[in-house]
C-alpha cells in the first residue's frame, strides 16, 4: 500500500478529522472514501438510463451530511435579502 503525504491547512485538518470522527472513521478512511466519491461523480458522463440509475442517485443525496429539514420559504428569502443587503454597495 502506498503512502501519501498531505499538506493542508491546520484549520481544514481539525475541521476533517472532527467530521472523520463524527462519521465513525480515521482520517485516513475518510479522505479515502471522499476521494472515491469524487472519481465516482467525476466519472459518471452518460445520464441517467433508467429509474435504478435514479434511485441510486437519490440514495447517495441521502448519505450526504446535511440539515434533517430544508428551511421553509421565508427563511430562504431572507438569507438572500441579507446577502443582497451585504453586497450592496449603498449608493
Amino acid at each position: 500500500m502506498a503512502r501519501v503525504q498531505l499538506v493542508i491547512p491546520d484549520e481544514d485538518r481539525d475541521r476533517y478529522v472532527h467530521q472523520a470522527r463524527r462519521e465513525g472513521m480515521t482520517l485516513s478512511a475518510w479522505i479515502r472514501t471522499a476521494a472515491q466519491q469524487r472519481l465516482r461523480q467525476q466519472q459518471r458522463v452518460s445520464p441517467f438510463e433508467g429509474t435504478a440509475d435514479l434511485e441510486e442517485f437519490f440514495r447517495e443525496c441521502d448519505a450526504l451530511d446535511g440539515p434533517a429539514e430544508e428551511p421553509d420559504w421565508e427563511e430562504h428569502l431572507a438569507v438572500m435579502n441579507e446577502s443582497r443587503r451585504r453586497g450592496a454597495s449603498g449608493t
